[in-house]
């Protein structure tokens, strides 16, 4: 730690002397659930791409939080801003509103290119997003009073809506109806009965897809890339079909890009290249820029009117501290132009990633990458960049992900590409 300066806030927590990360992991270890086992390390500054842990080491890091720090650590302008706001106005029930909220609100609808009608509500994280959008297609239910519905000129009733499709290898979070969602069974299993209704097909089949919806779906629900099953793509031509499967059966069609979102494939929402005009988007991760924020955005005034008053809520959701961080986050994309150098770096990454050697497939799009092994050492790959200075990640036993801040320069994707093959024989030699 001496090597580094100390923050006031690590000062403040060091009452008992214990400085080293063994120390302070020893402390982790008594005090806190285990959900996340052991952390790697204990980290206590960031700047811009790198961090710094309790022992003085620096690390380049290549997931940002995963995909959470999108203008990396301490950026300036975002501190300030969150400084600013919070020493203004920190936090107001949900009784009242701030002008970041209705600014944001307003920023995003823009960037989403919705149409008129559409609407926000803001959430503190991503499985909140999602646990907003598994209520709103709920509430797509078609039950109801139907004229004639049985032939016989009598009223009759609706079909009721109940069924929510989702992909295998999904991953929407870990809040209950979030969780049904999600496809793994090692995160379902603990936890079930899960809400029902739910039924997962084969990712990327559209004959799967479309022999799936029919009259009494409720919603599909689909990330543009699946980041937690390795940064696998939809295929082309994947979400256009959806569109118009679920248009035609009454179902909406929402897009979890609380991953892909806010930048991270090089555009402000990795499905707009598509074609189409979703029912909803979830936002969060890169959003507040390392600040905890979360985004529901309905499209149109009739998927936005499917949520009335009393129906949702949340206490610290939309409020004035992570509009603002959000706002500036945004801005500061915009100003420096940062997508360009999404788009840049992440081709310059993903072209050199192809040619190491014992690297069998590159995936994804701008800043969010994955690359399979031709051997399962990825944790041990992921151990060994540790141990040499780089944070990245391995979502399975093939494959590495990187997910780091917008503004990674060339020079930084090229000191791990230029690292990668000494951390692949490493974590051979491991084994």
């Amino acid at each position: 730690m001496s090597q580094i300066e100390k923050s006031p806030v690590v000062e403040l927590v060091e009452t008992r002397g214990h400085t080293t990360g063994a120390e302070w992991l020893t402390r982790y270890s008594s005090s806190l659930m285990g959900v996340f086992g052991t952390p790697q390390r204990v980290l206590v500054r960031g700047a811009g791409c790198l961090v710094w842990d309790a022992d003085g080491k620096e690390y380049l890091d290549l997931l940002g939080g995963i995909a959470v720090n999108a203008m990396g650590h301490a950026h300036p302008f975002v501190t300030s801003v969150i400084s600013s706001q919070l020493a203004t106005l920190g936090h107001v029930s949900n009784f009242f509103t701030s002008p970041t909220q209705i600014a944001l609100a307003e920023k995003l609808l823009e960037l989403a290119k919705a149409p008129t009608g559409s609407k926000v509500f803001f959430a503190n994280s991503g499985t909140e997003a999602v646990e907003a959008a598994f209520k709103l297609a709920r509430r797509n239910s078609g039950a109801g009073p139907l004229s004639g519905a049985d032939g016989s000129g009598q009223a009759g009733t609706r079909k009721t809506r109940t069924k929510i499709i989702a992909l295998e290898g999904a991953f929407h979070g870990r809040t209950m109806g979030a969780l049904a969602l999600t496809a793994k069974e090692a995160y379902r299993a603990p936890f079930e009965p899960l809400p029902g209704g739910v039924v997962h097909i084969p990712f990327g089949d559209v004959d799967a897809l479309l022999a799936e919806i029919d009259e009494t779906t409720a919603a599909v629900f689909l990330e543009p890339i699946q980041g937690e099953a390795g940064v696998r793509p939809l295929p082309a031509g994947y979400l256009r079909e959806a569109r118009e499967a679920t248009t035609k059966a009454g179902a909406l069609l929402i897009l979890d890009e609380v991953q892909t979102g806010i930048g991270r494939t090089g555009k402000w929402l990795a499905s707009e290249d598509a074609g189409i005009v979703p029912d909803a988007v979830t936002l969060a991760k890169g959003l507040g820029g390392g600040f905890p924020i979360g985004a529901l955005l309905t499209f149109g005034p009739e998927t936005s009117a499917l949520l009335a008053a009393g129906q949702h809520g949340t206490t610290f959701g939309g409020n004035p501290v992570a509009t603002a961080a959000a706002l500036a986050t945004l801005h500061a994309i915009e100003s420096q132009r940062v997508l360009d150098n999404v788009r840049s770096v992440g081709e310059r990454l993903r072209s050199k990633l192809a040619a190491v050697d014992g690297v069998t497939e590159v995936r994804g799009e701008g800043l969010l990458i994955g690359f399979d092994l031709d051997a399962d050492v990825a944790p041990a790959v992921v151990t060994a960049g540790l141990d040499a200075g780089f944070i990245v990640n391995s979502p399975g036993p093939r494959t590495i992900r990187l997910a780091p801040p917008l503004i990674l320069t060339a020079e930084q994707a090229d000191s791990f590409i230029q690292a990668l093959p000494t951390l692949l024989q490493t974590a051979k030699d491991a084994q």
